[in-house]
């Protein structure tokens, strides 16, 4: 019978290889053959959790997980009272990867070659090795490079130009001119190259006249963007995005911006036109960004703040508009008083409480 396990990869795998396999050290027996890898709470006899937090290292006893992952400190280095092996390790966050690719199913993927229905314009240039898939539609003067998977669906428009081992899931559209780098992950629905949102008003016309957007994106090496996101094309110009970069889902990054190398950007946010962002800056979810807002490296920005000035260089900012995260944690703390001191000085006799009138009531 299969495992009922969401995570289970059908490779059982024993508990020992698998402490090997992070050099972490084994509490317990070796002999147990694990199944797959799932939360604490729901966890199953065969099945690897972790511990990563003293929240989780609380809920250990009550799982019903057969073993554990734990980061040294939170639980001691002696036997299960149990019996279920643990495996002790400097960062039960950082040996999850380990376990997660140990046990990652491989993807289907189109089979190398070009499927019968795509449709590849005769001036585009093809990697024997590439796999085209299903329904892909790959224009003038593209070039798709050694080891691609394009995935059914596939829209790349003309002069698209494709690294060698990049992946682009189902329904990616990619505009005319763009480039990637190498090893490059697009999940499903991306849009690379759209136009980017530029209007004025026209009063020899009237009404909106569009702004022609004439560049493209650029995303270099091992750039991951989420599904649902949007890059859009540069007026003139690039809209770069740096090796490294990854993007969550269902993101907008506007035209001409510059995004630095290993950032990450969470969900949700919206990045509006000529950015520039520095190298390894950190974006929280829902974050939306000014026009011509410089962000500087290593800054690091909490989830739904509102970023319309610049930020220096490794400060830590939040709130709306974004400051000092200290700052604004202050302000907030200082909110929620707020009732209770309105309440004290009502308290206080001093003729102004609510409902006593006075000479401004």
């Amino acid at each position: 019978m299969p495992p009922d396990s969401a995570t289970s990869s059908g490779h059982d795998q024993r508990i020992d290889a698998l402490a090997a396999c992070v050099e972490g050290t084994l509490v317990g027996d070796g002999d147990l053959v694990v199944q797959g890898l799932q939360t604490i709470d729901d966890g199953g006899p065969l099945e690897l959790t972790f511990i990563g937090s003293a929240a989780h290292a609380s809920r250990w006893p009550a799982s019903r997980a057969g073993a554990a992952v734990v980061t040294d400190g939170l639980l001691p280095r002696e036997p299960d009272p149990a019996g279920r092996p643990l495996i002790f390790v400097g960062d039960a966050d950082l040996a999850m990867i380990t376990m997660l690719e140990r046990f990652q199913v491989a993807e289907g993927l189109p089979q190398q070659g070009i499927d019968p229905s795509a449709v590849v314009d005769a001036t585009a240039t093809i990697a024997p090795d590439a796999s085209i898939g299903a329904h892909v539609s790959i224009g003038p003067g593209c070039s798709v490079g050694p080891r691609v998977v394009l995935h059914p669906g596939v829209r790349l428009y003309a002069g698209v130009e494709i690294g060698p081992d990049c992946v682009i899931h189902g329904n990616v559209v990619i505009r005319e001119r763009c480039v990637l780098g190498a090893r490059v992950i697009l999940h499903q629905n991306v849009s690379i190259g759209a136009d980017g949102f530029g209007y004025r008003l026209d009063p020899t016309r009237g009404g909106l006249r569009k702004v022609p957007h004439l560049g493209n994106v650029v995303l270099d090496d091992d750039v991951e963007i989420g599904a649902n996101s949007c890059v859009d094309r540069a007026k003139f110009g690039s809209t770069r995005i740096g090796a490294g970069t990854k993007i969550d889902n269902l993101v907008q990054i506007a035209h001409n911006c510059r995004i630095g190398r290993h950032c990450v950007i969470a969900g949700a946010c919206a990045i509006a036109g000529s950015v520039t962002i520095g190298d390894g800056a950190q974006l929280g979810g829902g974050i939306c960004v000014k026009d011509h807002v410089e962000i500087g490296a290593r800054a690091r920005i909490a989830a739904m703040s509102g970023v319309i000035t610049n930020i220096a260089p490794g400060t830590k900012v939040a709130g709306i508009p974004s400051q000092d995260s200290v700052t604004a944690l202050r302000q907030i703390l200082a909110l929620r008083r707020l009732p209770a001191w309105i309440k004290r000085l009502e308290a206080s006799g001093d003729g102004r409480a609510e409902g006593s009138g006075g000479p401004n009531a």
